[in-house]
């Protein structure tokens, strides 16, 4: 597969994916590929920028396990300061607000794998997300 930087002739840039460039050509001349964002067809292939690999650079070392971390620990904070926490009611919540018994809001909280797979079936989005455990600094 390929990926191709594509505009619009409304000046939206998007990506499209084709096992070649013929494929891509085929396609655009029947009408089959249209801008997502205002459904344009008249669409081109923009020149794509590449890379070449080299060694890694030593120059800034990354601990991209701190990065990680880091990041984890920010979302987490975020989702604790701006989501009910539900606890062990989740998946509850989630059903009552998806079908209108609720008001909508974000909401936290813990849920079994069976609740989970409940949830998914009755097409409702949640995402999990790691807590981190800090070490004790004694």
């Amino acid at each position: 597969m390929i990926v191709f930087d594509l505009k619009c002739s409304n000046g939206h840039t998007f990506e499209g994916w084709f096992e070649d460039s013929k494929a891509f050509e085929g396609q655009r001349k029947k009408g089959l590929i249209s801008c997502p964002v205002c459904d344009d067809k008249t669409v081109v292939k923009l020149p794509s920028a590449f890379s070449i690999k080299g060694a890694p650079s030593k120059k800034y070392p990354v601990d991209e396990h701190q990065a990680l971390l880091q990041v984890t620990k920010e979302i987490s904070e975020y989702v604790e300061k701006n989501f009910d926490n539900v606890g062990p009611d989740f998946a509850k919540e989630a059903l009552k607000i998806h079908y209108g018994a609720s008001e909508p809001r974000s909401i936290r909280g813990v849920s079994t794998k069976a609740e989970e797979k409940t949830l998914k079936e009755e097409g409702i989005k949640f995402y999990k997300i790691p807590t981190i455990l800090e070490p004790d600094s004694d």
